[in-house]
């Protein structure tokens, strides 16, 4: 059924973020963009670590440090430096929220596809997707601070690929087997209600498929254009963030992003 195919989709969208040497990258056919460095965020400071030993941090005025050294700054340079400070505020977090929604809306494919056929062995499944919902909401908020970057992609995908794989893996096997009984009780039961025309009753269940998938499709849409419009955002970042490199030469080395 498609809706089982959209549930999956959404679990493995988690690993979408692509290691490199130096940097992730996400790509999709709408989006490429590397993800440099980490970023922690909190209401009053950012903070970007590149490696170098030598954070940056911005603080609510606008304000720039560098390995907790004052730089320098015109009126103009700490005003677009604030505006920066307050779009990495206003849009990171979205990524966090947007994997948390295709967590969520992957919950109620299967509890659709569950109560459909009236199955019981889905429990545990809908269990771990609680579950991978607290996960990823861990990785991105530690102790009040918005968190984001190589190291953090690094952990949750490390995380993801020797615990959570195999537990999904395991509650799909132990669903699918609890529910056989109830599964073909189901289609026995559609099969009577079709006078046993294999055709009829082929045709019923696309009907419940498309019935389930209807139910999630708007949401399902709402997210993909999300993150569509978090794609352009990240673009504009690394334009504001090119120019603040030009303008602050100590810029140079802590850009976020990189839009291919």
């Amino acid at each position: 059924m498609k809706t089982m195919l959209l549930a999956s989709t959404l679990v493995l969208s988690t690993q979408v973020a692509a290691h490199s040497d130096s940097h992730f990258s996400v790509s999709t056919d709408e989006c490429a963009v590397d993800f440099k460095n980490d970023v922690h965020i909190t209401p009053d400071q950012v903070y970007i670590k590149n490696g170098s030993g030598q954070p940056l941090m911005i603080d609510a005025q606008g304000f720039l440090y560098i390995a907790d050294q004052p730089v320098s700054l015109s009126q103009d340079e700490r005003v677009a430096m604030q505006a920066y400070a307050d779009t990495l505020r206003g849009e990171l977090p979205k990524v966090a929220s947007i994997a948390l929604q295709g967590v969520e809306l992957a919950g109620v494919a299967i509890e659709e596809v569950a109560s459909a056929f009236n199955l019981h062995g889905f429990e545990s499944l809908s269990g771990l997707m609680d579950e991978l919902h607290t996960e990823i909401e861990g990785a991105f908020y530690q102790q009040g601070t918005f968190v984001m970057g190589e190291q953090t992609f690094n952990e949750f995908g490390e995380h993801f690929e020797h615990q959570f794989e195999e537990k999904i893996e395991q509650a799909v096997e132990g669903a699918m087997m609890e529910s056989i009984g109830s599964l073909l009780v189901a289609i026995g039961s559609e099969m009577v209600s079709s006078g046993g025309d294999m055709a009829r009753f082929e045709q019923r269940m696309e009907n419940l498929g498309t019935e389930i998938e209807q139910k999630i499709a708007y949401q399902a849409d709402v997210l993909e254009q999300q993150a569509d419009a978090l794609c352009g955002n990240f673009k504009s970042i690394a334009e504001q963030e090119s120019q603040l490199s030009a303008m602050i030469p100590q810029m140079k080395g802590y850009q976020l992003f990189a839009y291919r």
